[in-house]
């Protein structure tokens, strides 16, 4: 038995660019709606949605059944936060509003395993088959298919993207730009000259230090991110796509 591999890491190491959808509603069964889709990956959150653990673990179990990777942006708190995710079978986690160098390197360390870092190690869930992958392996195999992902959303991080993205045990460095725009304020305006600039700072960065370059835009702008070197790309969302189906059913009694 071996440790699942992350779909969107394939991808992107093979010079490819991952597909990624975010979902907000708390139900597996829109996981697997949009499983349907060629997406590699399904991105759910933590921080911002009242997700229990129950509900995670079975977004988990829907996007196994399509083939999907399941993404969680996890809450900022103690380590449990960080790597109960990852138990839960979750093909890897994103952490939100990363400041500096030190803070990227104490998320490592607690997400990591030996030598790269000191996550603690409890094989007996569904990451490890219940026990039935050697430690070694399970140490191993998990430190290079479970996908860490590392969000630059603030002014106060642009002086240590560079650091960030040198740093070991990283593999996306992902950019917020409505975040990002907040911190300058100017909210909203996600296309600035100010954060276009950060934007592609990133990307470059990224490709100095081998890491992959994620971020979110809009359906048509796809294929200018993805020109610019970003290889992790989420678009759209459920929460979107049900307004604008409701409003256009509304919209045939105007007829």
């Amino acid at each position: 038995m071996e440790v699942a591999k992350s779909r969107s890491l394939d991808v992107m190491r093979q010079g490819g660019v991952a597909k990624c959808t975010k979902l907000s509603l708390g139900d597996s069964r829109a996981i697997e709606i949009a499983g349907l889709s060629d997406f590699d990956c399904l991105w759910v959150c933590t921080e911002h949605v009242p997700n229990d653990w129950a509900v995670v673990e079975k977004q988990v179990l829907a996007a196994k059944a399509y083939d999907k990777d399941l993404l969680v942006r996890v809450a900022r708190g103690s380590y449990s936060d960080l790597i109960k995710p990852l138990e839960l079978d979750a093909s890897g986690i994103m952490v939100p509003h990363v400041l500096n160098t030190e803070d990227a390197r104490q998320i490592v360390y607690y997400t990591r395993f030996h030598p790269i870092g000191r996550r603690p190690i409890d094989g007996g869930n569904a990451d490890g088959r219940f026990c039935n992958i050697p430690v070694a392996d399970y140490l191993r195999q998990s430190n290079e298919r479970k996908m860490l992902i590392v969000q630059i959303e603030d002014k106060e991080a642009a002086p240590y993207v560079e650091e960030i993205c040198a740093l070991e045990g990283i593999d996306v460095v992902f950019f917020g730009p409505g975040d990002y725009s907040h911190s300058l304020g100017i909210p909203g305006e996600i296309n600035h000259p100010m954060v276009e600039e950060m934007r592609r700072n990133v990307a470059l960065a990224c490709r100095k230090h081998g890491k992959f370059a994620g971020t979110t835009c809009s359906p048509q702008e796809v294929p200018r991110i993805r020109d610019m070197g970003y290889q992790f790309i989420s678009t759209g969302g459920d929460v979107l796509g049900l307004h604008n189906y409701f409003e256009s059913c509304r919209a045939a009694f105007d007829q």
